[in-house]
């Protein structure tokens, strides 16, 4: 068995052992082949794709690489839920510890942002303080007293898919199906979770655009995780516009403020309480869909969901102060308004231009290494369907450069289509897939 001759293998569209997957990915995270030889087996992979068979085996060996948390010993059933990434998506700090209070234990590993999706852990690090690394026996207390922790990735969970990924970054081959779902499956598999939930991004601002693209990876991560006795349900939800107002970290935390105070945006709350709903169903839940939403609704309008997001908050080092006092925390210096042309509908934001326009100002990274700036971004003013008059402000920016502010505003601008008739509003939940 050699690496060439795996390479080779798969360049020519054939199906590998679980051995030959083996080999390949212990001597890549052992040090004993060179970036370029998986660099190799990436783009053919990419190229001749893996049946269900190598995925799950790849999913296995990455999972085999590092250490796994153990939550058996906890009472309940652990639920998580994991999004594809996306334009303004701050789900996961709204839904986890709405889910806690609501009895869900969630155990949450999540990720940084690339490109022009944002990143779970960005949003936290913009609360002064938040730390979001913990060791796997603090992570297991966490959740079995406070019933939720958030946090990132480390060196010894699951250390091949971090090497990979980077490599996979940097080759253009990040939307491969098989790629994608060993990637996400090994980390969550690693967390010791009962059930996981998939949001999975469709539209200009995700990394699937079509919606057969994205039931694809659905039913690839569906039937891989059930090879790997984990229940899993796809929720398919709309990413042609960034979903709610906000887009960029400190931004998108007051967004997650007014949400959990019961103000959310109409299209965020959607996506939250139809995930909501999946994961209360993976957890016995044995009401109706419409219980359920009642339920979460409860839960916020009760303010137990608020507290419990304190709670999670001042756990991980936190300062809740600057929850209580948002305004006065992270403030960008620059703010520009964008103003309607004309007088009109808008008919669509193209949340790639939205998100590339938040990179722009520092708000998310090129590469992996970029540092971020917490307090700029994009603020809307006006969503897809609304009615808008000459002048109306359709948009903020908040910069802290004058340059990559003029930038963002004209990149901002471009995103808006304004026509004379209305367009019929889109829907937020697409599809709903289950094993």
């Amino acid at each position: 068995m050699t690496v060439l001759a795996i390479i080779a293998k798969k360049r020519d569209g054939l199906a590998l052992d679980a051995e030959e997957i083996r080999f390949l990915v212990t001597a890549y995270v052992e040090g004993t082949i060179p970036d370029y030889q998986m660099s190799a087996w990436l783009m053919a992979v990419y190229l001749r794709g893996m049946d269900a068979r190598e995925t799950a085996a790849f999913t296995q060996v990455m999972l085999d690489s590092g250490e796994r948390i153990d939550l058996t010993d906890i009472s309940g059933r652990k639920i998580d839920k994991h999004s594809t990434g996306g334009v303004g998506d701050k789900v996961s700090l709204i839904l986890a510890p709405l889910m806690a209070a609501a009895g869900v234990k969630v155990p949450m590993i999540s990720g940084r942002s690339l490109g022009h999706t944002g990143g779970t852990l960005d949003k936290l690090e913009s609360i002064p303080g938040f730390k979001t690394e913990l060791t796997p026996a603090a992570f297991h207390d966490q959740v079995r007293d406070l019933g939720v922790a958030m946090i990132g990735q480390n060196e010894r969970l699951v250390p091949a898919d971090k090497r990979i990924y980077a490599l996979r970054d940097s080759t253009a081959t990040v939307a491969s199906i098989p790629l994608i779902t060993a990637s996400i499956l090994s980390k969550k598999l690693a967390e010791g979770i009962d059930g996981l939930v998939m949001d999975i991004k469709c539209g200009r601002g995700a990394f699937m655009t079509e919606i057969s693209r994205a039931e694809a990876l659905a039913q690839s991560i569906i039937h891989t995780a059930a090879l790997h006795s984990l229940p899993t349900v796809a929720v398919i939800t709309d990413m042609n516009q960034p979903l709610g107002y906000a887009a960029g970290n400190w931004l998108e935390v007051r967004e997650v403020l007014q949400a959990l105070q019961g103000r959310g945006p109409e299209d965020l709350m959607q996506v939250t309480y139809a995930l909501g709903v999946q994961m209360l169903l993976l957890a016995g839940f044995e009401g109706s869909t419409r219980e359920a939403v009642n339920l979460l609704q409860n839960t916020i309008s009760s303010g137990r969901a608020m507290t419990r997001f304190q709670q999670l908050v001042r756990a991980q080092g936190g300062d809740v102060q600057s929850l209580q006092e948002p305004g006065s925390c992270a403030a960008a210096r620059i703010q520009q308004h964008l103003r309607a042309g004309r007088s009109g509908f808008v008919t669509g934001i193209d949340a790639l231009k939205i998100g590339e326009a938040v990179v722009r100002l520092g708000g998310g990274r090129k590469a992996l290494g970029d540092q971020i700036d917490p307090a700029v971004g994009v603020l809307l003013g006006k969503k897809t369907g609304d009615q808008v008059d000459k002048g109306e402000i359709l948009a903020v920016i908040h910069a802290n450069q004058t340059s990559a502010a003029r930038e963002a505003l004209e990149m901002v601008r471009s995103a808006f289509t304004i026509e004379a008739a209305p367009a019929p509003k889109g829907k937020s939940i697409l599809r709903i897939i289950k094993g």
